[in-house]
């Protein structure tokens, strides 16, 4: 019933019928009085658990075409995000339930599949602004390990020298850049450039909205 109202199950974290906590699988009765509540630590004074707990350990994702820039951000932060924009619901559905990853999406009907355990809906229409969003939702500041992840192919990042990527580089990154990381499943390299430096900044701005304190002191 809530679902036929538009709300996906992965948004559901209590539902009250007639002020008594219970499932979705409550059968309803004529007359009930149904509550549903998002996301949140307590209720009253009294701490409750989610009907959709997160899977153990850290928050690991898979996005949908939608989402496609945020989970590129996520990357940035350190978070584990599964991105192809030729997955369709049936293949992002069934990954996430092999790999306890959270579904990340602006399409309700993909977190209205059984199938789907644990997703977000995102609301924001702009990647910085979903990044934001997500952070605080699933209180991720505290978690975060920038640039320990490939943007493109989310393997992690091992330092290099730059001996090793010298001919490879721009000369202005040759010039002034002494630190690189490198992806060993995609072969690309990295270097704190400007593009870096933005990213850096989007990530201070999320986790100081968070509560959190700057993602530079975070990695430190």
């Amino acid at each position: 019933m809530i679902e036929a109202l538009g709300v996906p199950h992965t948004e559901v974290a209590i539902v009250l019928i007639n002020v008594e906590l219970c499932g979705l699988d409550k059968m309803l009765l004529h007359g009930d009085i149904i509550s549903v509540y998002p996301t949140f630590m307590q209720f009253d004074g009294v701490e409750v658990q989610s009907l959709a707990p997160l899977p153990p350990g850290r928050p690991r994702f898979i996005a949908d075409a939608h989402v496609g820039a945020l989970a590129r951000m996520l990357r940035m932060a350190g978070s584990d995000t599964l991105y192809d924009n030729r997955y369709d619901d049936p293949d992002i559905a069934a990954i996430a339930g092999r790999e306890q990853r959270i579904v990340l999406t602006r399409d309700r009907d993909l977190l209205k599949r059984r199938s789907v355990a644990n997703g977000c809906y995102v609301h924001a229409l702009k990647a910085p602004e979903q990044f934001r969003e997500i952070v605080r939702r699933l209180q991720l500041e505290a978690l975060a390990r920038p640039f320990t992840l490939c943007l493109h192919c989310n393997a992690p990042l091992s330092a290099v020298e730059k001996e090793q990527v010298e001919l490879r580089l721009p000369p202005s990154v040759r010039a002034l850049q002494e630190d690189f990381s490198l992806c060993r499943q995609c072969d690309r390299v990295f270097w704190k450039g400007s593009h870096w430096k933005s990213m850096c900044a989007v990530l201070d701005s999320a986790q100081c909205s968070a509560g959190g304190g700057p993602a530079s002191n975070a990695n430190a």
